[in-house]
């Protein structure tokens, strides 16, 4: 799609800057009667569409008529606090979006399995949704069907966990690779070179789980800590399974002094290190702060938890999908900040 007239291609045509087209928006001061008259007439020439109504009325501009449309969401099988938060901005997305006559649809899988994941987008597309936000794992068959909507005219956004090999709109998520770094060098603090590191990934197929691991691990390669120290397992999130790994490496490894939890079952890792009776030996870094694991900071158990906005990753794909298909504008990239957790300042 073409790039509408933003407030940027506004303040270039006019010759003046875009605080002084935000002031002729806003209907704000100081601004002279021929800069206001002629920023008013090039909005005008580009045929720019304003946030809302009353601003339009205000500058004597056309909004054009607005068609009902509907947008899908489609969320992984992850439930719990994750699922909570970014349902909580999915709620939020859809108070927005109501006035624009957005109609949000909502999907969860049961599984991760690839075939259900498409037939839950189609599933959604059937229900008359033009535009898709998604978060699954990272496989080709999903990759292809993104290609084919692409096709189609039908925008999908991944969100969380992004898709590769495919021509997704845009992608609203931490900077996966910069995570799991952040993660390494913060272990990297606390590991002397004759002491061994345990490393537990949740679910490999999910690109979010990958790429922070290959981030941890490139920082650690750089620290210089070797890899003949790092034990490694998967545990796909499950919290038996992780208890039982961590709990069999923890009896068969005394010189281990550390633990990446690259999963979302810390409270099976924790448990474990806290019947082998070895609390104060072991330092645990891990990713999303969720209600236990607050609990586990607050008591020490945890050291630090690399978060993320998950409340965003709800609300953000489907205003930029609303934009894309309403406004017509391409998103731009954007990176969120990441956050370092600790029990100093969990309230912040």
């Amino acid at each position: 799609m073409a790039q509408k007239a933003t407030i940027n291609t506004i303040a270039l045509r006019a010759g003046v800057s875009r605080g002084t087209v935000d002031r002729v928006l806003n209907q704000r001061p100081h601004v002279r009667p021929d800069i206001y008259e002629r920023v008013v007439r090039v909005m005008k020439e580009m045929d720019y569409i304003p946030p809302t109504e009353q601003q339009a009325k205000a500058l004597g501009l056309t909004m054009p008529v607005r068609e009902p449309l509907k947008i899908g969401i489609l969320l992984s099988s992850e439930r719990g606090y994750f699922y909570r938060e970014i349902m909580r901005g999915i709620e939020d997305a859809q108070d927005y979006l109501r006035p624009y006559l957005v109609d949000v649809l909502v999907d969860a899988c049961e599984t991760n399995l690839p075939d259900e994941v498409i037939e839950r987008m189609d599933g959604l597309l059937a229900k008359k949704a033009v535009g898709l936000a998604l978060c699954a794992k990272d496989h080709r068959t999903i990759a292809e069907k993104i290609n084919t909507l692409h096709i189609q005219g039908v925008p999908v956004v991944t969100f969380n966990s992004d898709i590769s090999g495919c021509k997704r709109l845009s992608f609203v998520g931490q900077d996966l690779l910069r995570g799991g770094r952040v993660a390494g060098e913060l272990m990297g603090k606390y590991l002397r070179p004759e002491d061994h590191l345990l490393i537990t990934v949740g679910n490999p197929e999910f690109s979010g789980h990958r790429i922070r691991l290959q981030g941890f691990c490139a920082r650690l390669n750089e620290i210089g800590f070797p890899k003949e120290s790092r034990h490694m397992v998967k545990t796909y999130n499950d919290y038996s399974l992780t208890y039982q790994k961590v709990s069999e490496i923890l009896r068969a490894d005394s010189a281990l002094r550390g633990i990446y939890m690259a999963n979302r079952s810390v409270t099976g890792c924790v448990e474990a290190i806290r019947d082998a009776g070895r609390q104060g030996e072991i330092h645990v870094i891990s990713h999303d702060i969720t209600d236990s694991r607050r609990r586990l900071l607050q008591r020490g158990e945890l050291d630090f938890v690399i978060s993320q906005d998950l409340h965003r990753q709800g609300y953000r794909p489907l205003v930029i999908l609303q934009e894309y298909l309403q406004k017509h504008i391409s998103p731009c990239q954007e990176i969120p900040p990441i956050g370092i957790v600790c029990s100093e300042n969990m309230a912040d």
